[in-house]
């Protein structure tokens, strides 16, 4: 946000006796918000089922919010900069409000990818005006503690959005299965609504800021160009058109580039100040950054299928299991910005990057050791170094790179703190497009290694059932080419084929096979999870990397602005 607000909206003589009920809406906002990032992942598993979705809408589903919360953020940033925070404010909670109600009740995958698009952009219109209101509502000696307060509840949030989703599938609220994780959001934004419109003060900047629409459009086209076919590319069987896509994103790119600089030398205002990445460290950093987001990004998808669809858990087991990981992104998180970031800088950052990578080493090898008999207690120690490596790069990161543009090249603090902000959303959403192509690539290639597991045990128990010698090959062939077949599937609530043709002959021999078939899935799941935690383990190591092109006395800085409130990050 700009550090000039309207002379009408400065602090008045006397507080606001309503400050804090004003406050009470913002957070309420900040905590939807959050919320909605991850609720939406332990969910997954029962959206798909009952709206028959396949693999690639799933992913949609999970994108399409942080995809146009992206996209969004920084011109919602300056129309409340414009038109007052305020009424954006009220327009963004509107917009907010009536998606999660179109979510909740959405009947197809597309209508829900949609609603979540929509439910996205108003976000990024709500959520830019909260720090400025905060800052226009209390005085410098009450903002520490409504910081305070805002940076817990933010924190908070990602912990409670997979419990919460948990209980709620679990509860099945009035025989709404999902729906209640999006319809939560209606009554607590129409309570928002009625009390912002009573209580909330106005603020908006003195600066003749202008909207540079043209350049949202370019930006908003690039990443569909590049998330598009990386998502839709394996359902599709990969045709030329979906790497020429891949390619017109970058000349796209390249454009938008082309267009910011023109627009900063002719009209000005534009959407990315491309002036910042005449810091090196500051690019490097940004882009480690990127890839840090990447792959955290598709962990979250994958974790979750691996617990629900692969293990068979319930959503509120996997949910309540998940929680440890907030436990330890709390614990990485105090300790590095309090004590660790401002004695070792960068060198934090890195060390964040490698627990973090340790964590996934050991997770990987304990699905893949335990299979279908990992419990839930034998994934709290992985998670718990996963969850502090994460917390660990994500409090003082953002920090840290404001700290490496020099006051005269950054211009407004809030377009060096909304560049940032987009890097991290546009970094989970390609994360889940990418995790996509590992995980069901090769899910899909290595489908024979569960089957090779159990079949030994379903030969036993077909002969103790007394099926003969001839029939079990028979059986199981037909079994190998089903499990196969499921694997390779671009729509998991289909029946394959060589499903539905195989006989089994008898209740007993189905059996059998149902219960091999499960541990098969789980077997290859728990691969397949630890494949692609390695694929994590990569762009972790390039991360670190990057963060060591950060200068050697890179500290926790903060930057010449006038309140630190701009340091609070938007999004998980």
């Amino acid at each position: 946000m700009d550090t000039d607000i309207a002379p009408h909206a400065a602090a008045p003589p006397h507080l606001d006796p309503r400050r804090w009920i004003a406050f009470a809406v913002v957070l309420a906002a900040g905590f939807m918000d959050l919320l909605d990032v991850t609720i939406v992942n332990v969910a997954v598993p029962s959206i798909q089922t009952d709206l028959d979705a396949q693999y690639s809408q799933v992913e949609w589903i999970i994108a399409a919010y942080v995809l146009a919360f992206a996209a969004a953020l920084i011109t919602g940033g300056r129309l409340g900069d414009i038109y007052g925070r305020k009424r954006i404010f009220l327009i963004g909670m509107t917009g907010f409000t009536v998606a999660s109600a179109a979510c909740g009740f959405s009947t197809d995958p597309t209508m829900l990818i949609t609603s979540r698009f929509i439910q996205g952009a108003m976000a990024a219109l709500m959520v830019p005006q909260i720090l400025a209101i905060i800052r226009a509502t209390f005085p410098k000696d009450e903002r520490a503690k409504a910081i305070a307060i805002y940076s817990g509840v933010g924190g908070s949030a990602s912990a409670v959005g997979l419990s919460l989703g948990g209980l709620l599938v679990q509860w099945d609220l009035f025989d709404l299965a999902w729906r209640p994780i999006f319809l939560v959001n209606v009554p607590v934004g129409i309570a928002a609504l009625i009390a912002a419109s009573i209580v909330m003060r106005d603020s908006r900047s003195t600066a003749a800021l202008r909207l540079d629409l043209v350049g949202m459009a370019l930006a908003i086209s690039a990443v569909l160009l590049l998330a598009y076919p990386l998502t839709e590319g394996r359902r599709l069987g990969w045709p030329t058109w979906t790497f020429v896509m891949m390619a017109a994103a970058a000349a796209v790119f390249g454009v938008f580039v082309a267009f910011e600089r023109r627009r900063a030398r002719t009209v000005g205002s534009p959407l990315i100040d491309l002036e910042l990445f005449r810091s090196r460290p500051f690019t490097v950093g940004l882009a480690s950054w990127l890839l840090f987001w990447i792959g955290l990004g598709g962990f979250f998808l994958v974790w979750t299928l691996f617990m629900q669809a692969g293990l068979g858990w319930s959503a509120m087991r996997a949910g309540l299991t998940a929680v440890f990981f907030a436990v330890g992104a709390g614990i990485g998180a105090g300790v590095s910005v309090s004590v660790l970031a401002p004695r070792f800088g960068r060198t934090v950052l890195v060390a964040g990057g490698v627990v973090n990578a340790a964590g996934f080493g050991l997770y990987g090898w304990m699905a893949a050791h335990y299979g279908p008999s990992i419990a839930s207690w034998q994934m709290v120690i992985p998670l718990i170094i996963t969850g502090a490596g994460f917390g660990m790069v994500v409090a003082p990161t953002i920090d840290l790179l404001l700290g490496q543009v020099p006051a005269r090249e950054a211009g407004a603090a809030s377009g060096l703190l909304n560049t940032v902000n987009t890097g991290q959303q546009l970094g989970t959403a390609l994360g889940v497009a990418l995790v996509g192509v590992v995980f069901f690539g090769q899910l899909d290639h290595d489908s024979a290694r569960g089957v090779e597991v159990v079949a030994p045990q379903v030969r036993s128990e077909l002969t103790t059932i007394g099926v003969p010698e001839p029939a079990q090959d028979q059986i199981v062939a037909n079994f190998l080419a089903c499990v196969r077949d499921r694997s390779a599937q671009v729509d998991p609530t289909a029946v394959p084929a060589s499903c539905q043709s195989s006989d089994p002959g008898s209740y007993a021999v189905a059996q059998v096979l149902t219960d091999a078939g499960e541990r098969a899935n789980a077997i290859n799941f728990a691969n397949t999870f630890r494949y692609t935690l390695w694929y994590g383990i990569g762009l972790l190591a390039l991360m670190c990397l990057g963060f060591l092109g950060l200068p050697k006395d890179a500290r926790l800085e903060h930057h010449e602005i006038d309140d630190p409130l701009e340091l609070v990050p938007t999004g998980v």
